[in-house]
Parts: structure tokens; C-alpha cells; sequence
């Protein structure tokens, strides 16, 4: 194991969280067994009492897992000096076979925290608790993976070894070759480069819409979460080519660097921003007509297609000024 501040700090943060979660966890399932607002009994009020308590604390811990998905991968590119092949955090993560699992779980939590935390703020203005158990199934369904992002995390760390001779991001992310980052590295450039842009436009069309008339809080929900996907995979593509000026250099994760005027910054965080408030704008929908949301909710969806149209829109205008400024010329 390589010991070193920002990984003491992931590894505490994760204990930290995983505890928070498993606590949760337990009371939310009594929560699920035993809540009636009905009732007037003292379990009740006591279940009352303690679910803010229980929330606010939550609330904390995924926020923090939203900062832990950035943090790990700022570790991985700070540690790289230590692994004989590895530039960037491509290699680092490359140094055992945990790695890779560890960032794409914690992206998956990243995103259902940033969810929870919707939710949870839609609950809270509610005078009824009335999202209490549609957050705590939320969270039972969440917690194993959060627990294994713990695991993953530990046994990655444990076993990284600063002997090992580990690839570089030129070889993940080569043009044909035989690994997964190779095979999205070939990925065809002018049709992603109209999937990219189409869906991203397509997003904020729809948040602008849902501004305008009210609907289609579900649509922008899913376009926002195809719009994820579709952006990651246009970075390995073509918009990480645009910017190191190389044909052959597709690593998404060399754009978070000083050299190249840290750029990857923004763009990761308007790419997630965005699909995280468009698809929370989704998984409100449903609650418009709960009597004590109907006035909260509509204004919640509001502010979040909001920050869905801007942040789609930012990240569209950072591309797009990329490849202005660009000197490389691609065919098609």
C-alpha cells in the first residue's frame, strides 16, 4: 500500500460513509415496517423525531460521496509518479485489476447520491413526511452498492504497489486494440460527434420546454441520463483528441490536468451537474400531485431544469470553443 494524505482522507471519508449508510440503512427498514402518520403512538413520534435526525446525517454523507467520486480520481493522477509507466490517472487506476471497478461504482453512487439528495430536499418540504418512505427504499436499494464501493476502494488501495509497471494512457485508449478503452477509442468520430451534440442540445431543448409549459419532467429524465452516457463516450472519442491536438490521444482523464489548462474540470462537472438535475427533474414527476408537494415540487423541478439547461449548455459551449481553438483537422 502507498500511504499518502489524500488516500488517508478517501479511506476515512468511505468508513465514515459506509457507517453512515448502514445506520440508515437499519432505521430505514423499521422506517418501511413501521410508519404510520396515522397513528399517534409513542413509536411513531419517535420515528418522527429521529428521521430529520437520520436525514440530515445522510444528507451529509452523500454529499461527501458526490466529493469522494472527484477526489479518487484527483488521487489517482496525483499518485501516478509513483508507478513506472503511468502519466496520468489512466495508469494509476490500471496498477491492479480494483481500480477500474472502484471509479465506475462510484460513479454509479455518485449519481443515485445526487438523487437521494433531490429527493430528500423534496421530503423537506413536505409538513407531512411525505417522500419518507420513497427515500429510505431509495437508500436500502443503494446500500450495497455503497458498501461495495467500500470494499473496492479498500482492496484497490491496499494492493496498489509502487513496483508495479503499469500501462500508460496511450495504450487503455489506443485505436485498435483489444482492450474496452481501445474499443471506445475506435468508436467512429463524426457519427459521435452528432450523437454528442444532438443529445446535449436535445436535453436543454427539453428543460427549456419543461420551463416553458410544465411537461415533460419524465422525458428530460431519461434524455439527461442518455446524455451521460453518450458524453462520456464522446470524450474517449473526439472532443479529448480536439484537445491535445492528437489523432491518436483519446485519455479522458489527461484533460484534468494543469498542461492542459484544466479543462477537463469544467466539462465533467457541467456533464454531471446537468444530468443530475435533468434527471432529478424525472424522478419528481411522479410526486406533482402528493397535496403537500404540489406547490413545492413544481418549484423544486423548476430551479433543477434550470441548473439542467445551463450546465448542458455550458458544457456544449466549452466543446465547442475547444475544437474553435483547436489545430487539429479531422476528416468528416
Amino acid at each position: 500500500m502507498i500511504f499518502h494524505p489524500l488516500i488517508l482522507a478517501l479511506f476515512s471519508a468511505s468508513l465514515l460513509s459506509g457507517f453512515m449508510v448502514l445506520y440508515a440503512s437499519a432505521f430505514g427498514a423499521r422506517i418501511l415496517r413501521r410508519w404510520d402518520l396515522r397513528s399517534g403512538s409513542e413509536l411513531q413520534l419517535g420515528l418522527e423525531r429521529r428521521t430529520y435526525l437520520v436525514s440530515t446525517l445522510l444528507a451529509y454523507a452523500f454529499a461527501a460521496q458526490l466529493l469522494s467520486l472527484a477526489l479518487f480520481v484527483f488521487t489517482a493522477d496525483r499518485i501516478a509518479g509513483f508507478f513506472v509507466g503511468a502519466m496520468c490517472a489512466a495508469g494509476t487506476l490500471k496498477a491492479n485489476a480494483f481500480g477500474y471497478p472502484t471509479l465506475l461504482i462510484k460513479g454509479a453512487n455518485g449519481i443515485l447520491a445526487g438523487l437521494w439528495l433531490i429527493l430528500n430536499a423534496a421530503d423537506n418540504k413536505g409538513y407531512d413526511y411525505p417522500l419518507v418512505k420513497t427515500k429510505y427504499t431509495w437508500l436500502l436499494a443503494a446500500a450495497p452498492l455503497i458498501l461495495a464501493e467500500v470494499v473496492l476502494q479498500a482492496a484497490y488501495f491496499l494492493r496498489l504497489k509502487p513496483d508495479v509497471i503499469t500501462s500508460c494512457c496511450s495504450t487503455l485508449f489506443s485505436q485498435g486494440g483489444s482492450s474496452l478503452g481501445s474499443d471506445l477509442a475506435s468508436l467512429p468520430m463524426a457519427p459521435m460527434r452528432v450523437l454528442f451534440f444532438a443529445f446535449v442540445l436535445l436535453s436543454a431543448a427539453l428543460g427549456i420546454v419543461f420551463l416553458k409549459a410544465g411537461r415533460g419532467g419524465v422525458l428530460l429524465g431519461v434524455s439527461s441520463a442518455v446524455t451521460l452516457v453518450i458524453s462520456i463516450l464522446a470524450i474517449i472519442s473526439f472532443i479529448s483528441v480536439y484537445i491535445y491536438e492528437l489523432p491518436s490521444h483519446h485519455c479522458p482523464f489527461c484533460i484534468l490536468q494543469a498542461g492542459y489548462h484544466f479543462i477537463g474540470v469544467p466539462i465533467y462537472f457541467s456533464l454531471f451537474g446537468g444530468a443530475i438535475a435533468g434527471m432529478g427533474v424525472g424522478i419528481l414527476s411522479p410526486f406533482r400531485k402528493v397535496p403537500s408537494l404540489s406547490e413545492a415540487v413544481p418549484r423544486l423541478q423548476r430551479k433543477l431544469a434550470w441548473a439542467a439547461v445551463a450546465c448542458f449548455l455550458v458544457l456544449a459551449a466549452i466543446v465547442i470553443a475547444a475544437m474553435a481553438a483547436s489545430n487539429l483537422v479531422l476528416p468528416g
